[in-house]
């Protein structure tokens, strides 16, 4: 089996580098997925989210991997995600639980606030207006992770984090909590380098995982004007010369910053293939022309809900 590289992150917990995503996973496919990523490709991370509708297919698969003896709980690292709904303190303490019966476990190793704008609470995940408005809440990012913080007394997360947050969001949790979150999870790849994210992590000592890594060219909303990553010509130049694909490259790209990476497949060949980035590194000088492309883009923005005081881009 693949060995790979763990981070240690900031409370003392080893997360592994390289994890399977799962959003936009259809439930059949997701559940076969990660059958196949821990049992047959040596997976050791899942990164999973209530919102992403398809915890449960995980959960079948995971409680089938133990029955069988493939792996023991103790042996994987499990994030989740707490959604926008569920911000006030007794929601979170509800979303925390519906995911553990999904994903049939009894903690998560890591539980991240998914995006710092609230909207109305409850189980519609989607709360609009009759002109199809999302309708907002109005609590507090800081609240939310004192919630948090409470949360992983109780034993059920292990570590917390925070997704999709900025540089001064980040700054107001831990000057007004002295909490440092774990880990910030932030679309990142060569159009999106996050450099002042990066910069801002090792001065605190908080790490990034990177989602999207490949430019998720399977997004919904995807228009025929956006650059694709994995059309970049420089990238294709540098993949031949380590006899990899653009895919590989793209996820070593961010192991070789020291960020974690989570990229999503439900195909056997791709999520095998996804992990086959353990016997080379990208030499210091093609890891530069990668952070210094002439196009920049983000391709997860929300921009439906750019007017929430809590949008952080």
């Amino acid at each position: 089996m693949a060995q790979v590289p763990v981070l240690t992150l900031n409370d003392g917990q080893k997360m592994p580098m390289l994890g399977l995503g799962t959003w936009k996973s259809k439930p059949d496919e997701v559940y076969h997925a990660v059958k196949y990523a821990i049992k047959d490709a040596g997976y050791r991370h899942v990164d999973c989210a209530l919102v992403y509708g398809n915890e449960n297919e995980v959960g079948k698969a995971l409680k089938e991997l133990f029955n069988e003896g493939v792996v023991k709980r103790e042996e994987l690292f499990i994030t989740s995600k707490l959604w926008c709904t569920h911000h006030t303190t007794a929601m979170q303490k509800h979303a925390l639980e519906t995911t553990l019966k999904n994903l049939q476990v009894d903690y998560l190793d890591l539980y991240l606030i998914h995006w710092p704008q609230a909207y109305k609470e409850g189980d519609d995940l989607f709360p609009k207006d009759s002109n199809g408005k999302m309708i907002y809440s109005n609590v507090d990012i800081v609240d939310c992770w004192r919630g948090m913080i409470e949360l992983q007394k109780t034993g059920k997360v292990k570590s917390i984090g925070v997704s999709n947050f900025n540089v001064k969001q980040l700054e107001r949790l831990v000057s007004e909590t002295k909490v440092v979150p774990a880990i910030n999870q932030v679309e990142c790849h060569p159009y999106l380098t996050q450099k002042e994210l990066m910069e801002y992590g090792k001065k605190v000592g908080m790490h990034l995982t990177a989602y999207s890594p490949l430019g998720t060219p399977d997004r919904p909303w995807a228009s025929d004007s956006e650059p694709i990553l994995m059309k970049e010509p420089v990238l294709h130049e540098i993949s031949k010369k380590y006899n990899k694909t653009a895919a590989q490259v793209l996820i070593r790209f961010h192991l070789d910053r020291n960020t974690v990476v989570i990229p999503k497949s439900v195909t056997p060949a791709r999520i095998k293939q996804n992990l086959d980035v353990l016997d080379f590194k990208l030499s210091p000088e093609d890891l530069h022309t990668l952070e210094n492309l002439k196009t920049t883009f983000r391709y997860c923005h929300l921009k439906d809900v750019a007017d929430h005081p809590d949008y952080p881009f």
